[in-house]
């Protein structure tokens, strides 16, 4: 597939959604903030346009105009597309884990989440991002969206609690859409500052509601804690989609798993 710049996009932008909660956000959050690429199997007349940002990819058109190799640039990711592409997605790489994914709205307030002492709870700066990309590598995907932890700190679109200079919690902009700002939020695996999260995702929320922006939180329906949290701060779920997991590109051909 060939890579697009943005400024040849605007006759390809109505092939995704607008002001959609979810990954739905994802397409506008690229062209807001350049923090991704496009992709098209032609320049002239697509059959086919794949958004992708951070470790996710939104995959619409024809597959027929594709062969299994030309995936092979969205090796170990996460791909949306309709249920036509799955032969393809299939074929494409050495696994292919369906995963079924619940998109959340904030319908409601959430009670004020205590705070240990020694805590501090603030936006971030762009004098954090020293602190951002020191967190452990599995937190790691917080700022992919944004292009890495430089960008993320100077967004304005995250909020983070730090115990003695350190980031134990953040939360973030995942998807910056232009009616739905799509959320995520890490913190380190410390039973003693499991309400720092939810102080940090209600920070933001009230943050994305001055910008006259609805929340919404998306997660794989095998994440309780994912899925708690969110109900916790507030979030109802809206709908259900599914998405691939995907591995490395494949030697011979696959078949879905699923």
């Amino acid at each position: 597939m060939i890579n697009l710049p943005s400024h040849r996009l605007p006759g390809l932008v109505r092939w995704f959604p607008v002001g959609a909660p979810g990954s739905g956000a994802l397409t506008e959050h690229v062209l807001t903030t350049d923090a991704g690429r496009w992709w098209v199997d032609r320049v002239i007349q697509p059959r086919v346009i794949a958004a992708e940002c951070g470790d996710h990819v939104l995959l619409l058109g024809d597959p027929q105009a594709l062969t299994p190799q030309d995936l092979a640039h969205f090796a170990h990711r996460y791909i949306e597309a309709p249920g036509r592409f799955r032969p393809l997605i299939g074929s494409a790489f050495d696994r292919a884990v369906p995963w079924q994914r619940t998109v959340y709205v904030k319908r409601t307030t959430a009670p004020a989440a205590p705070r240990p002492r020694g805590i501090t709870l603030r936006r971030l700066t762009a004098q954090d991002a020293r602190a951002l990309s020191t967190l452990p590598p599995a937190m790691h995907r917080i700022h992919r969206t944004w292009g890495g932890p430089d960008a993320l700190a100077r967004s304005g679109y995250a909020w983070a609690a730090f115990r003695n200079g350190r980031i134990v919690a953040v939360a973030c902009t995942y998807f910056l859409g232009t009616a739905y700002e799509d959320i995520a939020c890490v913190s380190v695996p410390d039973p003693r500052l499991q309400h720092l999260a939810l102080a940090c995702v209600e920070a933001l929320c009230s943050d994305i509601a001055t910008r006259r922006r609805t929340p919404s939180w998306t997660c794989s329906a095998g994440n309780r804690a994912g899925r708690l949290l969110a109900s916790s701060a507030g979030f109802r779920a809206e709908r259900e989609y599914g998405h691939y997991a995907v591995g490395a590109p494949a030697a011979t051909g696959r078949v879905a798993a699923g």
